[in-house]
């Protein structure tokens, strides 16, 4: 959250909030090319100029050179993104806003962005089933819909000049890199992250906690469960969809709390 949404948060109720890092989010470049089932790989630039618009054949040689002996059609390349608001719109284009003045300075970075081109599917669920159904589509989702729902997803080009598969101990890095500079109250971004094994669009996914509470009862309550989160409960973070948070900023996080 920026700081006039924290400021909005506080003048509507009252008191500021906390806000503290419980797990993460890997967002994923996924496609559906007829007769191509093959992991490719996307540069940084590629990926601006898909979503821009400037690249809109598979063929072009912005993806042709990086994915060499991959026979790549030369149809259209259909965009797909989100049309409702979310966080997986907001991990993709800071990472986008990071990698391309271009895309920095005619769209931008938010949860909800005048997209240049491509059809809207609401939810990571819904832009799943646009790319399943639509030959030669490309989109974004969170890692685990395009595991749940066996679609191919690419390799990121990274700051490092390596291409990366999103997985957990690619994210690691940057998760664990970002303690070093981590702010007071945990606003960080980790897209785009240094180091040569390190997978470049992810987040922190956050708790906000309201920092004031008339009920003792409640706050030590939820205080207790914020901490819990924090350390015994990262043990239970096993399935897909949730990622817990590397050790150094759990320790971060339980100071906090």
């Amino acid at each position: 959250m920026n700081d006039e949404q924290l400021k909005g948060y506080q003048a509507k109720h009252g008191f500021p909030f906390c806000i503290f890092p419980l797990c993460w989010e890997l967002d994923v470049p996924t496609y559906n090319i007829p007769g191509v089932s093959v992991e490719l790989n996307f540069t940084p630039e590629a990926l601006a100029g898909i979503f821009l618009g400037n690249i809109s054949k598979w063929n072009d040689p912005a993806i042709a050179s990086v994915n060499k002996g991959v026979n790549l059609p030369a149809n259209d390349i259909i965009v797909v993104h989100r049309s409702d608001g979310s966080g997986t719109t907001y991990i993709w284009t800071d990472y986008l806003s990071k990698i391309s003045v271009d895309w920095k300075d005619k769209v931008g970075k938010g949860s909800s962005v005048n997209w240049p081109v491509g059809l809207g599917g609401k939810g990571n669920e819904g832009v799943s089933g646009l790319i399943k159904q639509t030959p030669n589509s490309m989109g974004y989702v969170e890692l685990i819909y395009a595991i749940q729902n066996k679609m191919p997803y690419g390799k990121v080009k990274n700051s490092s000049g390596d291409f990366i598969k999103a997985d957990l101990a690619s994210v690691s890095g940057a998760a664990a890199g970002a303690v070093k500079t981590m702010p007071e109250d945990f606003r960080v971004s980790i897209t785009n992250a240094p180091g040569k094994t390190v997978y470049p669009i992810a987040s922190f996914t956050w708790l906000l906690v309201p920092s004031k509470f008339s009920d003792a009862g409640k706050r030590d309550a939820l205080k207790g469960f914020v901490q819990w989160m924090l350390a015994d409960g990262q043990k239970l973070c096993r399935i897909p969809r949730i990622r817990k948070a590397p050790p150094e900023v759990v320790s971060e996080g339980t100071e906090g709390a």
